[in-house]
């Protein structure tokens, strides 16, 4: 199967993909994929999840072809790349801007096609997150999420997340950034300090230019006395890149609240088990390879 956007799974898919992770994280197996061989599209700027997924793929046993996404922006009509491609490979990973590259590539082919990220949407970083949320939280689909920053493939792929989780989301931004009316798990806001009072899990998103303003920064900014306001035993995980006293200010990061680092220790394993999942290996069959 594709994973193109987190609409593409159901409750089930996901919690399948957590239990898959929970497996990879505690035994070897490092030969899972052996033989197998994946095309990766990555810009050089790709860090955490380059480096996660190519080192995913290599730690299974499986070997990895990189390109840079300018290679899917010539002349040659996608459906007759991905058709000689899935002559020599068993899944394609890709990060590029264009979202409709990737649901193109995805009609004309039998392997897997993964999104690492798009304009769009970013499935894995959240399922990623959401997973290391669960580890810490047992009680995670009670708690509340609030979301500070614009639309974007963040926010959206959390929207997603929520009503397919049934999670309590809220979304905080200046007007005109509403996602879904027709989420009853989404819930937009325009006034910042009211709901953090409610709040368990603070995530952001960089900001784009045109909200790099001292009136934005002054009413949306997380600070570390904001922090202060929201509930007991809150975490605060903002998705890189982030940028200090932009979207969250220096001490924020500084505090106890941050999980950032630590949250994206379980990415590896995450998109490992992306990779098995969209490969057909279930967590069933896995224990027993």
């Amino acid at each position: 199967m594709h994973l193109l956007d987190i609409n593409d799974l159901s409750e089930v898919q996901v919690s399948e993909i957590f239990n898959l992770t929970d497996i990879l994280k505690q035994q070897k197996h490092s030969n899972v994929l052996s033989g197998k061989t994946f095309v990766l599209f990555f810009p050089e700027t790709s860090i955490r999840t380059r480096i996660t997924f190519e080192r995913g793929i290599k730690d299974m046993g499986a070997n990895c072809v990189l390109f840079p996404p300018e290679s899917l922006d010539g002349r040659e009509e996608l459906r007759d790349r991905i058709q000689y491609i899935e002559n020599w490979a068993d899944g394609v990973v890709i990060r590029h801007s264009d979202y409709s590259k990737l649901q193109e590539l995805s009609k004309y082919t039998s392997i897997p096609i993964i999104n690492a990220m798009t304009t769009e949407n970013h499935p894995c970083e959240v399922i990623s997150d959401l997973y290391s949320i669960r580890n810490i939280k047992e009680n995670y689909r009670d708690l509340v999420y609030t979301f500070v920053g614009p639309a974007g493939n963040i926010s959206k792929s959390w929207t997603d997340m929520a009503k397919i989780m049934d999670l309590n989301f809220n979304h905080v931004c200046l007007r005109g950034n509403e996602l879904s009316a027709d989420n009853r798990n989404y819930k937009f806001h325009t006034d910042l300090i009211p709901v953090l009072k409610n709040s368990d899990v603070i995530l952001t998103d960089s900001m784009p230019v045109n909200l790099r303003t001292n009136e934005y920064i002054d009413k949306f900014q997380i600070t570390l006395d904001r922090m202060k306001l929201t509930k007991k035993d809150s975490i605060l995980n903002p998705c890189p890149p982030f940028f200090r006293n932009e979207e969250v200010n220096d001490e924020a990061i500084s505090s106890n609240y941050f999980v950032g680092y630590e949250f994206k220790k379980s990415l590896i394993y995450v998109q490992q088990a992306i990779i098995l999942y969209c490969c057909g290996i279930n967590s069933s069959s896995l224990r027993i390879l």
